[in-house]
């Protein structure tokens, strides 16, 4: 059928008709196609929306970043923090197998630097091609086609989404690029979501570490378990290999005191000589350094092994204590600005706590003290006063006494209640001297220090008693070896005696006269004190001298047994005009070993 000008041709319409319904029919199905993928998009970022955990975050954005646009591999590598590379890459679609035969994740060199520092998406038909492909490593699969859109947190470059190998030859199109930079910003929210819960976490980690500290400092006995305990727990908060704690030395300097972690033992005790960065920490700055290996000031010999490190003053009241320190290894990141507030806070917790520990024990040192001087008033007001009125009772007693047995008995009594004067005074003294700093102790508490120090080898405390004024008496030279022979004897006696008893009686009002013979004057040494010229006083007497005896209640010195230990009290006797000998102890029972030296 032929159309005439101005009538309607069916074959024609008819044409124009199918023209149109098979244009909808496509845009129907596109329209379709967008729809399916819209929803692909919503399901994907629902389900890279479905979890706080950061890491299984970004391990679902790879996933649902490969599904949308059919590709057989995917990943997101995350920038590392004051640096161009990347601190994790989570990848799917390589498999265990070629993942440990390809030897590690990238470093974000070559074409995935490029695109790390451009910041911008990139599609690539072969990416081989590209100017900065720098080649795969052994094991690695072949990849040509690319895909990768920046993901931003809060305008923050974070990372970077990579997708490669679409399936079945294609290319990446302009669509699917559109749809991953959707999901990217999806993912970009998602991210922001599980750091927030992650920095919550760790800000209740840090607030329950801080109230543990606390805790210990105040209830410790042991200020070296504080400390110690103070170290591990910043250690194990700051992702740390070590945790150390830092005690001023006086000179501007720091000393490691207490250390925790790899390398504890070879840095503890280390010295770190005043500098620049010492003032800063005893002025209350802390000091962040990203690379020790690289750093010239580091003086430490264990520094190739770590990286970075965070040193923070322990500063509390306008008061530095001394500081805590953190070193991480040397393949981790640097410490961030929330990791240093973090930190800060703890130490500043950890100072606080210190401080109220210091008052408290300082409180229950004093009420010690107290209760020390109260019981040793006591002992001299009383105590002693009543063993010296029940003495002077017996010593009339005994005058009135007919019986010689009596009168000895009598004797005998008294001699022990001076004995037992005398270790009372030796208790007194120790109350009031207990705690004397070692290099400022006087003759007398090194002494009882040296009765203490053979508690463990003899298995019991040997009892000391004094006589005459010791520290007025006699010199520094003669202290020196006294306290020296008063070791070697107590040495001997647990080594060799096998005694249950050890009583050490230090005597300074002894006299040597011209013949050599040791004398007791007590009238002289009484007058000696009272007297304006002691020393003239005294030689009147004799040559003042110090006695030295200890006895045991042990086997005895055997015939033929060795005789070096007394060979060596005996030298130093004799090097300051004395002498030493042994014999057996009362009632022949045990040992009496005895040293003298002229004062």
């Amino acid at each position: 059928m032929e159309q005439s000008e101005g009538h309607f041709s069916p074959d024609l319409g008819s044409l124009e008709v199918d023209a149109l319904v098979s244009e909808v029919a496509e845009r129907l199905h596109a329209v379709a196609a967008v729809n399916d993928r819209m929803r692909e998009l919503l399901e994907a970022v629902v389900a890279v929306s479905s979890g706080l955990d950061l890491h299984a975050t970004l391990q679902r954005i790879a996933s649902a970043a490969a599904d949308l646009v059919d590709a057989e591999y995917a990943a997101v590598g995350v920038l590392a923090p004051h640096t161009h590379g990347l601190s994790d890459f989570i990848q799917v679609g390589i498999s265990a197998e070629e993942e440990l035969e390809i030897g590690g994740p990238p470093c974000g060199l070559g074409l995935l630097g490029y695109v790390t520092d451009h910041r911008e998406p990139l599609r690539l038909e072969d990416l081989t091609q590209h100017p900065s492909a720098a080649g795969f490593p052994h094991g690695h699969p072949p990849m040509h086609t690319f895909l990768s859109v920046p993901i931003r947190v809060r305008n923050d470059f974070f990372g970077t989404l990579y997708l490669t190998e679409k399936h079945h030859g294609r290319h990446f199109s302009s669509a699917d690029q559109q749809v991953v930079e959707a999901l990217a910003a999806a993912a970009g929210v998602a991210i922001e979501n599980a750091r927030l819960y992650e920095e919550g976490l760790r800000r209740e980690r840090w607030i329950a570490a801080s109230r543990e500290v606390t805790t210990v400092m105040l209830t410790a006995e042991d200020a070296q378990i504080a400390l110690i305990t103070t170290a591990e727990l910043l250690r194990d908060l700051a992702d740390a290999a070590i945790g150390m704690i830092l005690l001023p030395t006086g000179d501007g300097g720091l000393r490691i005191s207490h250390a925790s972690g790899e390398a504890s033992d070879f840095v503890t005790g280390e010295l770190i000589p005043p500098s620049e960065r010492t003032a800063r920490l005893l002025a209350g700055d802390s000091v962040i350094i990203e690379d020790m290996r690289e750093d010239s000031e580091v003086r430490s010999t264990v520094r190739e092994a770590f990286g970075p490190s965070m040193t923070l003053p322990l500063r509390s009241a306008g008061r530095v204590l001394g500081a805590v320190s953190v070193w991480r290894r040397r393949d981790l990141p640097p410490f961030t600005a929330d990791e240093q507030a973090l930190a800060e806070g703890f130490a500043a917790q950890a100072a606080l706590a210190l401080r109220l520990a210091e008052g408290q024990h300082d409180q229950q040192r004093l009420a010690v003290y107290q209760d020390r001087d109260r019981i040793a008033r006591d002992l001299h007001d009383l105590v002693i006063q009543r063993l010296f009125a029940t003495g002077m009772m017996l010593e009339s007693a005994a005058r009135l006494a007919e019986v010689p047995e009596v009168r000895t008995r009598i004797g005998k009594a008294v001699d022990e209640l001076d004995a037992t004067i005398q270790e009372v005074r030796t208790t007194i003294y120790a109350l009031q001297h207990d705690d004397t700093p070692e290099g400022d102790e006087d003759l007398r508490s090194k002494l009882l220090r040296e009765g203490a120090q053979a508690v463990g080898p003899l298995g019991f405390r040997p009892s000391i008693a004094f006589v005459g004024p010791i520290e007025s008496m006699i010199g520094e030279t003669t202290g020196r070896q006294l306290t020296a022979a008063l070791r070697e004897m107590l040495s001997n006696a647990a080594r060799h005696a096998r005694a249950s008893k050890v009583e050490v009686c230090v005597d300074s009002t002894v006299h040597i006269d011209a013949e050599g013979r040791l004398t007791h004057s007590p009238v002289a040494v009484e007058t000696a004190v009272d007297s304006k010229d002691s020393d003239s006083a005294l030689r009147a007497a004799g040559r003042p001298a110090v006695l030295l005896t200890v006895t045991d209640d042990g086997v005895g010195i055997p015939e033929g047994g060795r005789r070096s230990g007394l060979r060596n009290l005996r030298q130093r006797a004799e090097a300051l005009a004395g002498s030493a000998w042994h014999e057996p102890g009362p009632n022949g029972k045990g040992t009496t070993v005895s040293w003298t030296a002229v004062l």
